[in-house]
């Protein structure tokens, strides 16, 4: 079995490729700049693009399935991805997986993630999309220089709880997605197994730790600027915003056994995610 998958150089993205690969798959890997990845047994690495629309798509043509993902800071996923699952639909790839988001099944039609699922939906392949929560790891990527800096955690998230998911979880699906046909032509939304609030997030990675990390709900006007800070667009950073918004509201509370039924195997814990992360919250 052949499997390409696409932003192969993201924490999910090479998780499905060790995945694929423990399992015997032959991977082809595309990311923007190939010739800095390692040799790695069982995977071709091939330049794709993602600023540029179909760049590398031609590789389908030799691939059983493919996984695709959105690379973070781009609001136009349909103009990203409905190249490559033209492509896909002309060589009859016999798979596609999709991660969206939790919640874009409720977007309207012409919203570019919506849009992307509804192509994939409409293809006449054999599809699955998945659609996870909030990432426990954007604690030790998007928000971690708060923690660093300050020991607080800044996000415009009030006391709403929601159902985090670990990104290794994510990536456990996608693999056994592109793997088996049992749930073909169906979605999934992808939660963690309990909802907290981000309280108890900082109270979680306190104890971890071993040193004291606060929660403080900021303002989204302060939430935006911060992420602009950081280098993404007004856009992207107006998207986040408002995919806060719904947190805020409750929209990222609900549970699912998605994980389980697909795996098998129970989602990962905060807790243990926060063990297996400790370290990088550590100050030197």
């Amino acid at each position: 079995m052949k499997v390409f998958v696409f932003g192969a150089s993201g924490s999910i993205g090479e998780n499905v490729v060790t995945g694929l690969t423990q399992m015997g798959v032959e991977v082809f890997a595309g990311t923007r700049k190939p010739s800095e990845k390692k040799v790695t047994p069982g995977v071709t690495w091939i330049e794709a693009d993602a600023l540029k629309p179909g760049h590398g798509s031609a590789i389908l043509e030799k691939m059983d399935a493919a996984f695709f993902l959105s690379p973070p800071g781009l609001n136009d996923q349909y103009s990203v991805l409905a190249p490559w699952f033209q492509k896909a639909i002309d060589v009859k790839l016999k798979k596609v997986v999709l991660m969206t988001a939790m919640g874009v099944e409720f977007a309207p039609p012409e919203a570019p993630f919506r849009k992307t699922e509804l192509m994939l939906e409409n293809s006449g392949l054999e599809w699955n999309i998945i659609r996870p929560n909030w990432f426990m790891q954007n604690f030790n990527s998007y928000w971690i220089s708060g923690i660093l800096a300050d020991r607080k955690i800044y996000f415009p998230g009030g006391d709403a709880v929601v159902s985090f998911i670990d990104t290794r979880d994510i990536s456990s699906v996608a693999v056994s997605l592109l793997t088996k046909n049992d749930f073909n032509r169906q979605a999934f939304a992808l939660t963690g197994s309990k909802a907290i609030s981000h309280t108890e997030v900082s109270e979680i990675l306190t104890k971890a730790v071993g040193t004291k990390i606060d929660y403080v709900n900021i303002t989204p006007d302060d939430f935006k600027k911060a992420l602009v800070g950081a280098g993404l667009s007004n856009d992207y950073a107006d998207f986040m915003n408002y995919i806060a918004g719904a947190l805020r509201e409750g929209h990222a509370s609900p549970i699912t056994d998605s994980i389980a039924k697909i795996t098998g195997k129970s989602p990962i814990l905060f807790e243990q995610y926060a063990a297996d992360y400790k370290a990088v919250w550590m100050k030197p």
